[in-house]
């Protein structure tokens, strides 16, 4: 078992130890004596950083995990070279990474906290990723007004600079202790945080000293889950880098509208207003269009033996225009098959009949796709295909007009 300098010291950032172990496949690790590398545990993710020796270049350490028989082990980058077990080592945590994950990690323990005390909703789980965190409470209901109180609170916790102590009890005493989470596990000793006279609970995470360190908590989404409501939030310097990255986004926006920043939700609702009318009314054209160009090409279609076949390639008109063109055509006489294709700006092909009529569009399509290379089908009356060029698009429609005719 390895020996988890971490839970003494959070602020640990350099170490000495001994190799117990190399491990080369499948991936490159070492399992040392003693570590301040935190492993994946507990919804907080691992640290990183650098081991080294006098015998050896310095090894990055990119994931650290716990195994089954409470040893870590430390994956590396590249194969470990002249080490060995026994081999003196010099380890050096990602001083950066860790103080955030402290804040992240503190600042849940606080938030958490702040919901019990505020609403009593417990919190089920924590998760941390790179660049957001989450918790999920136990809760039906979470209303915009709960959640700025839980972050005022929070936040007041933070600037009164509690301290934040780290302490060890054996599970019995921890039962009377009233922890916020008491955990399932069966150890004999439990390692507590402790907010002075706001929060007690286990962890065996890394944590700040006070909570002034924690410097500031923001919420940023909540989203309802099978086992409650899940809140987004970040903590510290992901804060600030995230409140400047909103900032910068939403005065980039403003400058768009030509408008303050908080007139920006006003504007963007006057701007989808404003689409929805133009689509509308694109839409409408579209149809008035597609009816008058049906009509045309109608009538300047020859009759045979009671069916006419409209065989017509277009340009500049997209698919959806072309299927409502065939639609309209087809509705326009009962004895109608449209052959229709565009070349831009994807080559399509429509093939369509009047109800009633004994072809079969989609086998049509289908055959023609296997002699263009594309894909396609459809039902009996109507069907569409795309193919990768528009070489060859009027030639195989005059054929299949020309299967049509007998």
């Amino acid at each position: 078992m390895t020996d988890r300098l971490y839970y003494r010291d959070s602020f640990l950032y350099d170490f000495d130890a001994e190799v117990r172990e190399v491990l080369l496949s499948p991936r490159p690790a070492l399992i040392l004596g003693c570590t301040a590398f935190y492993p994946t545990s507990g919804g907080q993710i691992f640290d990183t950083g650098s081991i080294s020796s006098d015998a050896s270049a310095k090894l990055r350490v990119i994931e650290v995990a716990d195994a089954e028989d409470g040893r870590v082990v430390h994956y590396l980058e590249a194969q470990p070279g002249d080490l060995k077990a026994g081999s003196r080592v010099h380890g050096q945590i990602d001083a950066a990474r860790r103080r955030d994950h402290m804040q992240q990690h503190s600042g849940q323990h606080v938030l958490s906290a702040a919901f019990l005390r505020l609403y009593n909703m417990p919190t089920i789980s924590f998760h941390m990723a790179d660049d957001y965190c989450s918790i999920d409470l136990d809760t039906p209901a979470l209303r915009k007004e709960q959640i700025e109180a839980a972050e005022r609170l929070a936040n007041e916790i933070i600037l009164e600079n509690r301290t934040v102590d780290i302490r060890f009890v054996s599970r019995d005493e921890a039962g009377k202790l009233g922890l916020r989470k008491l955990p399932p596990t069966e150890r004999d000793e439990l390692r507590l945080i402790d907010i002075r006279e706001f929060d007690l609970t286990a962890c065996g995470g890394t944590h700040v000293a006070q909570t002034g360190q924690i410097a500031s908590i923001l919420l940023r989404k909540i989203e309802k889950v099978r086992q409650g409501w899940r809140v987004e939030f970040v903590a510290g310097l992901r804060a600030v880098a995230t409140a400047r990255r909103d900032f910068t986004t939403l005065s980039e926006t403003a400058a768009l509208f030509s408008a303050h920043i908080y007139d920006v939700p006003q504007s963007a609702r006057k701007a989808l207003d404003e689409i929805k009318l133009l689509r509308k009314q694109h839409e409408q054209s579209q149809e008035e269009l597609a009816a008058a160009y049906a009509a045309v090409l109608l009538a300047d279609a020859p009759e045979a033996n009671g069916l006419r076949i409209v065989v017509r390639t277009l340009s500049g008109r997209d698919l959806s225009f072309v299927k409502l063109l065939a639609q309209k055509l087809t509705r326009l006489s009962p004895g109608v098959v449209a052959l229709l294709a565009t070349t831009s700006p994807q080559p399509s092909l429509v093939f369509a009949q009047s109800q009633g009529q004994p072809f079969d569009m989609g086998a049509l399509m289908k055959e023609t796709m296997t002699k263009t290379g594309g894909r396609g089908g459809g039902s009996k009356d109507l069907a569409q295909g795309g193919i990768p060029n528009a070489d060859g698009i009027e030639a195989s429609l005059k054929a299949v007009a020309a299967t049509l005719r007998g």
